[in-house]
């Protein structure tokens, strides 16, 4: 057996598991991802709305208000 015997065991491997399954393990794994990515960034606009209110209400002052829009807008992937 030669070196790369195992290499091409392991890619028709590869090669057959996907025209098994098809595509969908792929697309169900973008769709996860996306509504995953949707869902952080509802929380990340919760998190802004909830530091204006505190900042509105006099719960925190400008400087600290400022920190954590721009902690919340480098934690955020939609920039």
């Amino acid at each position: 057996m030669t070196q790369t015997a195992p290499k091409v065991a392991g890619a028709a491997l590869l090669v057959s598991m996907l025209l098994m399954s098809g595509c969908q393990a792929l697309v169900g794994g973008a769709v996860g991802a996306g509504a995953t990515g949707g869902g952080y960034e509802i929380h990340m606009d919760n998190q802004k709305s909830r530091v204006q209110k505190d900042f509105d209400e006099g719960r925190i002052t400008r400087e600290e208000y400022e920190i954590r829009i721009d902690q919340i807008q480098r934690d955020s992937f939609i920039q």
